[in-house]
């Protein structure tokens, strides 16, 4: 019973090829090119003004210099929200679960604002490891606890999406078996545990979208830091 629980996150494979790279494409091709004429569809305007707003309020704390990476974090945040809310439906496959997944995402990126903010300003980024006015017998102690909390942001990153969509996913799936379970036995507790599960899975449709941008705003703050 708890195997097959855990089932659900095992990478799909068919005829021994793993189908994870198709998840990864699928997202890209439910969103519309613009068209070239002057009015677009409904869905293409709120997909156009979603993205500038995000845009706009993600890179308005960030200096100039870093406003080159606009095109990455907005792409990053619209394919996390992608695969969240694809990864809700029945029969399919989260590979934002997959803690290697994250992991291949944020370490690159958190290793590319570390890397700029060292070439950038090499001394500001080495004086965030020692606060100013530390005492001196304190200074070789604070400067390992600031780089072991460096060195731990992209786990922390990749840590935090796996856990929450594991977590919501496996909530999900233990009420649906209770109610389930319960249908033939106790009808009225079954109908108020289905209750549950919809506002259960409301939750997890909020959860989807507000981690995939938690994961881009904790990328755009360490990009602030070394800009």
């Amino acid at each position: 019973m708890m195997t097959s629980f855990f089932d659900q996150f095992m990478s799909p494979t068919y005829l021994g090829i793993p189908l994870i790279a198709l998840a990864f494409v699928l997202p890209w091709l439910l969103f519309p090119s613009p068209a070239p004429r002057w009015v677009n569809n409904r869905f293409l305007t709120l997909q156009g003004w979603f993205i500038n707003r995000f845009t706009s309020q993600l890179l308005t704390p960030i200096n100039p210099g870093g406003h080159k990476w606009a095109l990455v974090l907005t792409s990053l945040m619209v394919f996390l929200i992608s695969l969240n809310m694809l990864g809700l439906l029945p029969y399919t496959f989260t590979p934002t679960t997959q803690l290697s997944l994250n992991m291949g995402l944020a370490v690159p990126l958190w290793l590319a604002t570390v890397l700029i903010g060292m070439r950038n300003q090499p001394t500001a980024a080495l004086g965030h490891l020692l606060p100013e006015g530390t005492p001196i017998p304190l200074i070789p102690v604070l400067i390992i606890i600031e780089t072991i909390s460096l060195f731990i942001r992209p786990l922390a990153l990749g840590v935090r999406l796996t856990a929450n969509l594991t977590a919501g996913h496996l909530l999900m799936q233990l009420i649906a078996t209770a109610a389930f379970t319960l249908l033939p036995l106790m009808p009225t507790v079954a109908i108020l545990t289905a209750i549950v599960l919809l506002l259960l899975t409301i939750l997890e449709i909020a959860v989807a979208m507000i981690q995939a941008y938690v994961f881009v705003l904790l990328l755009s703050l360490y990009l602030q830091e070394n800009v």
